[in-house]
């Protein structure tokens, strides 16, 4: 698992502070995860089901909103319109950088503001609630006793767990704004929702409410025995897994549309840019895949880098050619393996070099031949054969790149 440190800008220019887990491998999707009311992104639950999540092969997203843990801004002018603005932002990073979130999940109230935030992620295409409410007006039960001087005052000091925030009226008249019935009966995504009945925080009527609003599809989950804030390590590991495992049904794993680019000609391959960081749609007149830079880079690591493609295509070409020689010739090759490896080495007793410190490409090629009747004279053959592939061929020709260039309105 890898874990990396994203910044971004909210809608009022406030500094926002996240963490994207990412598996070792591609991943099936990226997640956006909405922690619960004044906590962080790294509470413990979120952190567990963050990275089950990322064991089942999704990377997460988690971030703090305005004014909690690492993101600036000032709690107290916040509300439940500036978390679903937050969340909008969150999502435009990851299309921009990565991939658009395909799973949107909710803890608490985080819950109830992905519910709102879904029908301005249109790429999202599931929603997950765990212990959230119907209605984010729920949450003023946390300060009842304070309401009256919030109303009066304009603003008034509430403890929330160990910490002191100022709730202000408008966070009040906010939370009161939002009609979470059409939000959650519009939403045109798969619902799971996560409830526990022994949750004495956010009332199990609450799932009642938000899945009889829904449209199918949507599922309902009981988690027993657990808290609010889903204090026992394997009550979040188990909402992770089955997360991953419900989502199966419900969300592409592919990161583009393939309808998006036109075939091109045989021949022709054209390229088209996925976001505003690496990541890039490679289309011919049968096939797609995508290219990508390794995270280190500032890649998604969605795909192969352009010299592993490089690499690839010298490879494939080389096998391919083997095998068509022994197949013509008949002789006993079993398998055969290519491997490749590129480097750039100094050139210094080569004639063509002009410049002191001048480079040249190295590619190395590492050929198995499988085959134990294979003669020690057919080996050297086939890998005088190899040296033959059209790619290759290219590869030591002098090429020549000619560009052209299309306006588009």
């Amino acid at each position: 698992m890898q874990r990396l440190k994203l910044t971004f800008e909210n809608s009022q220019g406030n500094t926002l502070s996240g963490a994207l887990e990412l598996p070792d491998q591609k991943p099936w999707g990226y997640a956006l995860f909405a922690h619960c009311f004044s906590c962080g992104k790294d509470i413990p639950a979120a952190t567990r089901i963050s990275r089950s999540l990322v064991e089942k092969g999704y990377a997460v997203f988690r971030f703090d909103f305005t004014g909690l843990g690492g993101s600036n801004g000032d709690f107290g002018n916040t509300n439940f319109s500036s978390n679903v603005s937050d969340l909008v932002a969150a999502s435009e990073l990851l299309k921009e950088q990565y991939q658009a979130p395909s799973l949107l999940i909710g803890h608490s109230l985080g819950g109830a503001a992905v519910l709102a935030a879904a029908g301005h992620i249109p790429e999202a295409q599931a929603v997950i609630t765990i212990g959230a409410p119907s209605d984010p007006e729920h949450v003023s039960h946390l300060f009842s006793d304070q309401v009256e001087t919030i109303e009066k005052e304009g603003v008034a000091p509430v403890q929330l767990g160990s910490r002191t925030f100022n709730i202000t009226k408008q966070f009040l008249t906010d939370i009161s704004n939002h009609n979470m019935k059409e939000h959650i009966s519009n939403l045109d995504k798969a619902l799971l929702v996560f409830h526990s009945p022994r949750d004495t925080t956010v009332s199990i009527d609450e799932a009642s409410k938000i899945f009889t609003a829904a449209k199918h599809p949507r599922s309902f989950i009981s988690l027993d025995q657990a808290d609010h804030l889903l204090t026992d390590a394997a009550d979040a590991t188990y909402v992770g897994h089955t997360i991953a495992a419900w989502a199966e049904r419900y969300v592409s794993t592919s990161p583009f549309h393939k309808e998006s680019l036109p075939s091109p000609e045989k021949g022709h391959v054209i390229v088209k840019e996925e976001n505003k960081a690496f990541l890039r749609h490679i289309k011919t007149d049968h096939h797609d895949w995508l290219a990508d830079e390794p995270l280190a880079l500032g890649g998604g690591n969605l795909g192969p880098d352009p010299y592993e493609m490089l690499l690839a295509a010298l490879g494939t070409c080389t096998s391919m050619t083997i095998r068509m020689y022994a197949n013509h010739k008949k002789w006993p090759l079993d398998d055969l393996d290519v491997e490749l490896s590129h480097s750039r080495e100094h050139c210094q007793d080569s004639a063509e070099c002009e410049q002191s410190g001048q480079q040249i490409d190295l590619i190395t090629r590492n050929i198995t031949l499988i085959g134990e009747e294979l003669t020690d004279e057919q080996r050297q053959r086939l890998l005088q054969i190899a040296g033959k592939c059209p790619v290759h061929k290219t590869l030591e020709n002098k090429i020549v790149v000619q560009d052209t260039l299309t306006h588009k309105e």
